[in-house]
């Protein structure tokens, strides 16, 4: 189930949550990076018992205090970046729930399933401190799926590297919005992204990092626009789900709409 730039998976009957938010606010001030109307449909209460809760990296609109805070007695394991657990330990997280991983990592959750922390091209920090902790993208290995997150970063040559270390993978949850032409190096442009999704060889691909809030000066809906446009021709299928929609991983025939069209 994909909530635009928080993401929750059920893969063999292990529970994932990646980077939730849901707080309506990506800013330590108040109402300052407000989500969108409509887009906030879920809160901590529904969520169920976490197996693991992924950390992308620390800004705030992946990282928040008030969503993080709430959801300590249903999360088993945080798995985050290198430095990244002081942040949880503050805020009420044992020692024992967090795993800290460096790039090129990996952990077995249980037999044939894996979680793996690689790289990305991005940066870290919250307030005036910045690159205290690692960011990461994931690669989710089950015996029934093969995931694929990207965390934020800009365009390089790890996508090639990945596909080569991972050559099956059946999604790709790629960020997809709140970039710029100034910031190419730490977010990937539509065009960037199809080309990464098609270097990663994966099946399918999901894009997110859009649709929630205003982080970028782009239109709220030009990055699915463009995504769209760029994804004509190539070799995977991408999958647009509204907000809070159910993406059934193992299924080929899903069909998902251009939902962003019909709001005003």
């Amino acid at each position: 189930m994909v909530w635009a730039f928080v993401f929750f998976l059920q893969i063999d009957g292990v529970k994932i949550l990646v980077d939730p938010v849901f707080s309506g606010n990506a800013s330590p001030l108040p109402n300052s990076v407000k989500a969108y109307k409509g887009t906030d449909i879920y809160s901590v209460k529904d969520m169920p018992k976490i197996d693991y809760m992924l950390l992308s990296h620390d800004h705030y609109d992946h990282l928040d205090y008030q969503t993080v805070s709430q959801l300590q007695s249903k999360v088993k394991y945080v798995v985050c970046g290198l430095g990244a657990g002081a942040h949880y330990e503050k805020w009420g997280y044992q020692k024992e729930q967090i795993i800290e991983k460096d790039w090129g990592e990996s952990f077995e959750v249980k037999n044939g399933f894996k979680i793996s922390t690689e790289s990305t091209h991005h940066e870290s920090g919250r307030g005036f401190t910045s690159a205290q902790s690692l960011w990461l993208s994931f690669f989710i290995e089950s015996p029934e799926i093969n995931v694929y997150y990207s965390g934020d970063g800009g365009y390089d040559e790890r996508f090639k590297n990945i596909a080569k270390k991972y050559p099956k993978i059946d999604w790709a949850i790629m960020e997809c919005g709140q970039y710029d032409k100034a910031w190419q190096s730490v977010h990937e442009l539509p065009e960037e992204v199809a080309l990464a999704t098609t270097e990663l060889r994966a099946t399918n691909m999901i894009p997110v990092h859009h649709s929630k809030f205003t982080l970028g000066k782009h239109p709220w809906d030009e990055p699915l626009e463009e995504i769209t446009k760029f994804s004509k021709a190539k070799p995977y299928r991408l999958a647009t789900p509204i907000i809070g929609e159910k993406v059934i991983l193992n299924s080929t025939n899903q069909t998902f709409q251009q939902w962003w069209k019909k709001v005003k």
